[in-house]
């Protein structure tokens, strides 16, 4: 995993997977992926709502094991399967949505495998960001071991 941040409220990173652009992008909007990978290690996803279309909205509950569960949603901007896909992100808090995000992911084939690039901007502080850099590290790990290393 690269970070590649130059502005300290934008988060960018690259990861490279062992599988072909078509299969990562796939595991983005297709609801039984996104609950084999997304969030941090440790997390499930109990609730996957996916609308994988332009304008289309998607929510996602991340459970701990500790039972505290996070609520992040968002509208899909642009889907061009299997190169780009941007979306906005926001964490509801006490029952409203905070502060929002725009994450752009390009996936770009790479010998048999995809390099996958998050950009993710632009943040109310740059803790935040480095939260959700950690984050994010941690979902492309299991992402990893859900496309198979």
């Amino acid at each position: 995993m690269e970070a590649l941040a130059s502005d300290d409220r934008v988060l960018k990173l690259q990861r490279e997977f062992k599988a072909a652009p078509d299969m990562v992008f796939a595991a983005w909007i297709e609801p039984e992926q996104i609950a084999q990978w997304f969030g941090p290690e440790g997390m499930s996803v109990p609730r996957k709502e996916i609308d994988a279309r332009v304008g289309g909205k998607w929510l996602t509950t991340m459970r701990g094991a500790d039972g505290a569960e996070r609520i992040v949603s968002g509208v899909y901007r642009e889907i061009d399967r299997p190169r780009r896909l941007v979306f906005t992100w926001a964490w509801h808090n006490d029952g409203k949505r905070g502060h929002e995000t725009e994450v752009t992911v390009e996936f770009r084939a790479k010998g048999e495998g995809t390099l996958m690039t998050l950009t993710q901007r632009t943040f109310a502080e740059s803790r935040d960001r480095d939260m959700h850099q950690m984050g994010w590290s941690s979902s492309f790990n299991d992402l990893a071991r859900f496309l198979g290393g």
